[in-house]
């Protein structure tokens, strides 16, 4: 009887000891037991792929998604993209590029963003005395045909009539990104160019040189560009009004910046939309099983599709973002009513490629950032806002 006892305590023990490493292993080490998937994003969606509540929702499929990033268009011609189970560009242009050149037809779209002009009030209301701003209380759109005519007649802000609020020497122009490596930058050119070649989109390299002569100034006199929209777009928040008046990124960086409540969007920051606009369509491209199984889920899931929108994002759901933006009193345009299309990639390659030249020929192949900043910082009283500066 005794020995029958201490065989079953014994077995009891052993089981217990059993079931107690496995938890602990599983509590531990769960980790291990994740498939590893590496992808290649945008910038703009680094805060995204950060967030703990998207990696826990991934992790809940059993994956751990790895990402670097890199410019949209250097994805699609210069990133090495054989170490890589998916590739995430910002636009479709670059997206179709991957998928040429990789002999793939598959692509999901789980979330887009309208391009947007981050800005301040005074400079909307200087903007509409000249007649190409308007106020739609709260959110402003940008006229681009009478924009780009007044970067034509080369104005600078002091020459508006009746400006006591900014009166910079700068050249009335709004901050891009490199157009040889940003996503954004391609977007911004290809709102030029179809406002340039009589509100249709460029389908032709005949029609990409025809509007280079137009919109390349306002590439040119910007200057020196980042290669990224996250670096003006922090200037934007940090510097403030005097040397970032009016700069391009996406709808969702201000979106999921403001609704943060962190103090970075502070009173008189607004929205304006250029129209016609454009709306960068953040495509996955999978380039190993794995890399489709991530592509599956950012389009089908519904955590990770409401965590796109808690990022700033617009997908398939309206409501959701409409949701989202009123909960945290964040103004936005609710129809996007004048939505284009980009060029196809050729047509915008050759473009880019125009632009491009036209920068090296005017800067050299050695040109660099400038020494120091050389515009004017107006004090935030001035202009009725706060600004701080980041050190």
């Amino acid at each position: 009887m005794r020995r029958t006892l201490s065989i079953v305590v014994a077995v009891v023990l052993a089981v217990v000891v059993i079931v107690t490493l496995v938890v602990a292993v599983g509590g531990s080490g769960g980790k291990k037991h994740l498939v590893v998937v590496r992808g290649v994003i945008g910038s703009e969606k680094q805060a995204f792929f950060n967030d703990p509540k998207v990696k826990a929702a991934f992790a809940s499929h059993g994956y751990d998604v790895q990402v670097d990033t890199a410019g949209s268009r250097q994805i699609a011609t210069s990133v090495n993209l054989s170490k890589y189970d998916f590739a995430f560009p910002a636009g479709t242009p670059a997206a179709e590029k991957i998928r040429r050149d990789h002999h793939t037809t598959t692509s999901y779209v789980p979330f887009f963003t309208p391009m947007a002009i981050a800005t301040f009030t005074p400079i909307a209301q200087l903007l509409a005395k000249e007649g190409v701003a308007h106020d739609h209380g709260g959110y402003w759109t940008l006229d681009m045909k009478g924009f780009l005519a007044l970067a034509d007649r080369g104005v600078r802000w002091k020459d508006i009539p009746g400006n006591t609020t900014y009166p910079n020497d700068n050249f009335v122009l709004i901050t891009s990104t490199d157009i040889a490596t940003s996503n954004s930058s391609a977007m911004y050119a290809s709102i030029l160019s179809y406002v340039a070649n009589g509100d249709a989109v460029i389908d032709a390299p005949a029609q990409a040189d025809k509007v280079l002569a137009p919109i390349s100034p306002l590439y040119l006199k910007q200057g020196y560009t980042e290669q990224s929209t996250e670096a003006p777009f922090d200037d934007y928040l940090s510097i403030g009004i005097g040397k970032t008046p009016m700069v391009m990124i996406y709808e969702a960086q201000f979106v999921a910046r403001a609704a943060l409540h962190d103090g970075s969007i502070r009173s008189g920051m607004v929205l304006m939309y250029p129209d016609p606009d454009i709306e960068s369509k953040h495509t996955v491209v999978p380039l190993t099983a794995n890399g489709d199984a991530i592509g599956q889920l950012l389009t089908n899931d519904p955590t990770l599709q409401q965590l796109a929108v808690d990022n700033g994002f617009r997908t398939s759901s309206p409501t959701a973002f409409t949701n989202f933006v009123q909960t945290n009193h964040v103004t936005v345009d609710p129809q996007l009513l004048n939505i284009i299309e980009p060029p196809t990639y050729e047509s915008l390659e050759r473009l880019i490629k125009e632009l491009d030249d036209a920068l090296h020929r005017t800067f050299g192949a050695s040109y660099q950032p400038p020494a120091s900043d050389s515009s004017i910082h107006l004090s935030g009283q001035a202009l009725g806002l706060q600004r701080t500066r980041s050190s």
